[in-house]
């Protein structure tokens, strides 16, 4: 339960931006929860964390870039679990083979971590024009739009509004004052001013853009 909750706080949530070197020099203690769960959290976390390395670099954005790094941080602890419970279950042969497999989808999940720590990094050369013309050339972008007073959107639910069903667009954070939402969920809501970093292509971009800016009223 306590893992649970922890989950929680990190995705799907309005959180300020967690101090990453804090959680990094935290002593590592073990806690007892499901496989299922270490996984679940894992491939929520190896999915959403390379669109946030990139959305830092493109939009040289240090509050993303500390994200990454906390969600790095996160996604070694929860690979040391997994060893940890792997060890601990093997009692034979044919349980270490089976417990193999889990393993190996843990690192791999943390290997993804790694990666999106070293675009991190990039930021430190400030390759400015590089990205973009390098993501130009992608099936899908990223992009950043500010909602408008005037958007059909204010105060519903993403899920409500099908943004992703209509327009092919994925919502993967939303900027709210000094708080941030990363990967939202269908019943985060949308207010004025927000500022949300987008996923898709050049037409889904623009549907989206011109529904949040208040000038269609509906998307389609």
């Amino acid at each position: 339960m306590k893992q649970e909750k922890h989950k929680k706080s990190l995705l799907g949530r309005l959180q300020r931006t967690p101090h990453w070197k804090k959680e990094e020099f935290t002593e590592i203690e073990y806690e007892p929860t499901s496989v299922k769960e270490l996984l679940t959290e894992m491939k929520d976390i190896s999915e959403l964390i390379i669109d946030l390395a990139y959305s830092a670099l493109l939009f040289n954005s240090t509050e993303i870039a500390e994200e990454v790094k906390f969600l790095e941080v996160r996604m070694d602890k929860m690979n040391y679990d997994i060893r940890i419970m792997a060890m601990m279950a093997a009692r034979t042969k044919e349980d270490a083979e089976q417990l193999s497999g889990i393993l190996q989808i843990a690192q791999a999940a943390e290997k993804i971590s790694n990666t999106a720590g070293d675009i991190i990094l990039l930021m430190e050369l400030k390759p400015k024009g590089l990205l973009p013309r390098i993501l130009k050339d992608a099936d899908e972008q990223l992009f950043r739009i500010v909602v408008s007073a005037n958007s059909q959107a204010c105060a519903k639910m993403i899920g409500s509004l099908k943004i992703e069903s209509e327009t092919g667009m994925r919502v993967i954070a939303i900027r709210r004052k000094n708080c941030w939402i990363y990967n939202p969920q269908s019943d985060n809501t949308i207010q004025s001013k927000d500022t949300l970093i987008v996923k898709g292509t050049n037409e889904g971009y623009n549907d989206l853009n011109e529904f949040l800016l208040g000038k269609q009223e509906v998307l389609d």
